[in-house]
């Protein structure tokens, strides 16, 4: 029979993209006079434990007697960390619930503020172990339970041996807390999540590097909100590119490269190139780069891009003629509707079409050459596979069809090998 996998997920700089002690301190010391003071020693004092440098139970002391905090504060601070929810977190809600059974919230931190932000993730009350504050008649907090083991050194480990579960346990998490479980033995792999924060010292010891959730998902072939993780997608920048363009870029989870030239060692890899004012690509590199999507130039594409390759390989280009200076996000932006939601609009090679986001669904895109036909056997393809067609979008130009179809979450995995071998196909993915 096949062993149960048990997810442990830890809760400070990895289901949430901050520490909560730390924000808990900035609205409880807001008045306080020497607030800048104490904000950088709680904050250090988070860092040492999570780098393991400093045992975890005497950070923690440290901290909540710095805190000053009270329940009101807690009521402040759990308002704001629902809005701090990491992003792949965030869009991969559907995983929680459908595995509920499965997902353990373990944390040095407290339940008192994280019961009321995982929950709305379908989370059960029973898996979330953490500490509790104690606090006076008045609601001030003025310590916790230290016979919670979450709150000594090596604390997800005793918890771990206590709670003696079947099953393989995959860790998540920051923190040096979340490698003793692996350094111990208890859980099968330790995940190093760097989505918020990258710590160099979890980082080297972790049997992966898992920038998003998504990646988690994807790796272990879970059920995931996108096809395929966004720190997978090689975003290559050339030349000149303002820093601006670059941090937006960054800023949607892509893995940046930005360099002079269009290197040979990136050729086979890259999926989507950003180009300064100026610059060229070589036709022989673009006919070899099968996995590229899209181009931006920054600036008119006259006589620096081969237009009529691009639109054969089924890359969609984005020019800025007027090269405005002032909106250095414009070309970006048209680049990142087109990788998250398939949206052309403003293309100079493609059919513009713009797409809203249909929640539920899949969404598949099929580049083809713009001959009779295609559609119908497109639709015969998903009628062959029974599936539930959601919303469907084509456009046209002389040379390419542009299909957009949003099917129902179940499918079956042979139809994308189906949809490929259709005649006068250019390119075919899965958006989501």
């Amino acid at each position: 029979m096949k062993q149960k996998n048990i997810y442990i997920i830890d809760f400070d700089s990895t289901f949430t993209q901050v520490e909560a002690l730390d924000e808990l301190a900035r609205i409880s010391l807001k008045k306080h006079p020497e607030k800048e003071a104490i904000f950088k020693k709680i904050e250090d004092l988070t860092n040492l434990a999570m780098e393991g440098k400093l045992s975890f139970s005497e950070s923690l002391a440290q901290r909540v007697k710095l805190l000053e905090a009270s329940e009101d504060h807690l009521k402040q601070l759990i308002t704001r960390l629902k809005k701090k929810v990491s992003r792949s977190f965030s869009r991969n809600a559907a995983f929680f619930k459908k595995h509920a059974d499965q997902v353990l919230i373990v944390s040095g931190g407290f339940k008192e503020f994280i019961t009321p932000v995982v929950s709305q993730y379908h989370i059960k009350k029973e898996n979330i172990y953490a500490n509790t504050f104690v606090t006076t008649g008045d609601g001030k907090i003025i310590d916790y339970d230290h016979a919670n083991p979450l709150s000594e050194e090596g604390g997800k480990v005793k918890l771990m041996q206590h709670l003696n579960l079947e099953g393989d346990l995959y860790g998540i998490g920051d923190g040096y807390s979340d490698f003793q479980l692996r350094e111990s033995g208890m859980i099968k792999k330790f995940y190093a999540f760097t989505e918020n924060i990258s710590r160099e010292s979890i980082v080297s010891r972790a049997d992966h590097i898992t920038p998003s959730f998504d990646e988690f998902l994807y790796v272990n072939n879970l059920p995931r909100a996108i096809s395929y993780p966004k720190n997978r997608i090689l975003c290559l920048a050339i030349g000149d590119v303002p820093e601006e363009s670059l941090a937006l870029l960054k800023k949607d989870g892509l893995s940046i490269r930005h360099k002079t030239s269009f290197e040979d060692k990136y050729v086979k890899d890259v999926h989507m190139i950003l180009l300064a004012k100026g610059e060229k690509i070589d036709p022989e590199k673009l006919k070899m780069a099968l996995k590229l999507k899209t181009i931006g130039y920054l600036g008119g594409i006259a006589g620096k891009l081969d237009l009529q390759t691009c639109t054969a390989m089924g890359i969609v280009i984005f020019e800025d003629p007027k090269n405005n200076p002032r909106n250095a996000n414009f070309i970006p932006k048209r680049m990142l509707d087109f990788m998250n939601k398939g949206t052309t609009y403003l293309s100079s090679n493609f059919p513009n079409l713009q797409l809203p986001r249909i929640e539920s669904s899949h969404r598949l895109i099929h580049v083809h050459h713009n001959v009779p036909g295609i559609m119908a056997q497109i639709n015969t393809v998903f009628a062959k596979h029974s599936i539930n067609i959601v919303g469907q979008f084509l456009m046209t130009n002389p040379t390419i069809g542009y299909a957009i179809t949003d099917i129902n979450a179940e499918y079956d995995k042979d139809l994308f090998k189906s949809l490929k071998k259709i005649e006068h196909t250019i390119k075919f993915r899965v958006l989501y």
